[in-house]
């Protein structure tokens, strides 16, 4: 289990891929005070929370959102196996760019402090381990996100009325100290179910590396609204030994009106 939690967070935050860019977005699916709670589960049995959440703050005089996400373990993996991860984007309030990100876990026993400055003109990364006491910097694509920012940056930037079913998107990450390209396909449309009623959904299947902890490539989906707030609603994933489902629990600070279908 050690690390599945923090994959699919990390799943929710890349959750659709665009081409770079750090163009003034042409729509803003959220705003101040937005907040989402997810259960993750293992099997019938109830693993972990995570939460993702939006303030405005300042950072170095500049007016950005601060971006928050959380996990933690609960129930049965609590007394076996104890997560308590944070992470944190402070990003442009126009372009969704990213200035800094925080990466801060405790994974039964395993251990990162990282803080990651971004210089976008320079398109340079300033990576500081607390932990190990060690700071470097690495070169970065032009239109890196990381983990948190990407997913509320192309939030706003993808258009729903265009997809098209087998369209493929790559988006450029920065994680811990290395680039990394991320791939998406989208699906299609359904109907998903959920304990808010049903929701229009746009399907993706996010390709992953097989082996130590996903079955094969095409491991996971995920399923996102399908309207203007474009929220994460389910995510499933074949794991090399079980499999973990992770469920919209919980929202509030929507931008927009929540739509469910009307029966």
């Amino acid at each position: 289990m050690k690390r599945t939690i923090l994959l699919l967070l990390a799943v929710f935050t890349i959750s659709v891929g665009f081409a770079p860019s750090y163009e003034t977005p042409p729509q803003k699916s959220y705003d101040n005070g937005e907040w989402f709670k997810f259960r993750i589960h293992y099997g019938i049995f109830n693993a972990s929370y995570a939460t993702l959440g939006v303030e405005n703050t300042s950072l170095n005089g500049k007016q950005v959102y601060h971006l928050k996400g959380k996990g933690e373990s609960t129930g049965l993996m609590h007394l076996f196996f104890e997560v308590n991860d944070r992470y944190e984007s402070y990003v442009d309030k126009k372009t969704g760019a990213p200035y800094r990100f925080i990466r801060n876990i405790d994974e039964g026993g395993y251990t990162k402090d990282i803080q990651i400055d971004f210089d976008h003109d320079s398109k340079k990364a300033t990576i500081n381990d607390k932990k190990n006491k060690d700071i470097k910097t690495m070169d970065i694509k032009p239109g890196t996100q990381d983990m948190i920012s990407s997913f509320y940056h192309l939030r706003n930037l993808v258009d729903a009325e265009t997809l098209t079913t087998g369209d493929e998107f790559l988006l450029p990450m920065f994680f811990d100290a290395e680039n990394h390209d991320f791939k998406m396909k989208f699906l299609g449309r359904e109907v998903v179910k959920t304990k808010f009623g049903k929701i229009k959904a746009l399907k993706f299947r996010p390709y992953v590396q097989s082996g130590r902890v996903f079955k094969e490539e095409e491991s996971l989906t995920v399923w996102i609204s399908d309207d203007e707030n474009k929220i994460p609603l389910k995510i499933q994933a074949k794991l090399a030994v079980g499999s973990l489902t992770a469920d919209l629990d919980a929202f509030k600070g929507l931008r927009h009106s929540f739509k469910k279908i009307v029966e």
